[in-house]
């Protein structure tokens, strides 16, 4: 049995990853870390072979590789789309893969690091299995410029009331248009949606090429703005 740990700082991603490799019946779980801390103690806990660890640890990375080495962990680093995966090889890491890698790649990655050998993903977007995933095309070219900008959000673990902020427009707003996406993907809820993302690597890529950033509050207003902004219902509409 390989056990793995997964350290990613997003929650659904976790969960999504997580319930690809679970079905495998030589894979098993055994921590979820999300801070710098939790993940040390689970190095140095948890009888675990590969941990799966995200970019966002990279400021802790010589602690985890020390006690890594120490219980004889191997590590796969999971980088973002712009990134290269040589340069995290060239840090030490026996293994990277792509945040938008399909599960198979995932599976396979994380047994060739249990058996010892390295693995490094090929960042080339042509790659077969981006070519013959005729579902992700379809579900990609079925959905808008908009709803592919929530699916990018989703996946990255913000909620309906930040996308809304982002999106400048309603958090009803958002929730009407997740029923429509969830209808044209054929799921039912978000983790299911960051699972059908994970599969389908065309779709992955797609959404992962779309900028999400985190909408800036607006400054509260006073009241004399208050009294020149329209009372009539239509003009809460965006």
């Amino acid at each position: 049995m390989i056990n793995v740990i997964i350290a990613d700082h997003q929650a659904i991603f976790r969960a999504g990853i997580a319930k690809v490799l679970a079905v495998e019946e030589d894979i098993r779980i055994v921590g979820q870390p999300q801070s710098p801390e939790q993940l040390l103690n689970a190095l140095d806990k948890l009888r675990s072979h590969v941990l799966i660890l995200s970019t966002n640890f990279l400021s802790s990375l010589a602690e985890i590789q020390e006690l890594a080495s120490t219980h004889h962990i191997a590590l796969l680093m999971l980088a973002e789309n712009a990134e290269h995966a040589s340069d995290f090889m060239r840090m030490g890491v026996q293994g990277v893969i792509y945040r938008s890698a399909c599960g198979n790649i995932a599976v396979e990655a994380v047994r060739r690091l249990s058996r010892g050998q390295p693995f490094m993903q090929s960042p080339n977007p042509d790659d077969a299995d981006v070519s013959e995933d005729l579902v992700g095309t379809r579900v990609r070219d079925r959905l808008s410029d908009r709803e592919l900008r929530i699916v990018a959000a989703v996946v990255q673990g913000y909620k309906n009331r930040e996308i809304a902020l982002q999106l400048y427009t309603s958090e009803q707003m958002i929730k009407n248009a997740l029923r429509n996406i969830f209808d044209k993907i054929g799921v039912s809820d978000r983790l299911e949606l960051a699972l059908f993302v994970v599969h389908h690597r065309i779709l992955a890529q797609a959404t992962a090429s779309v900028a999400v950033v985190p909408a800036r509050p607006r400054a509260p207003q006073s009241a004399s703005e208050r009294s020149e902004i329209p009372t009539s219902p239509s003009s809460s509409i965006h």
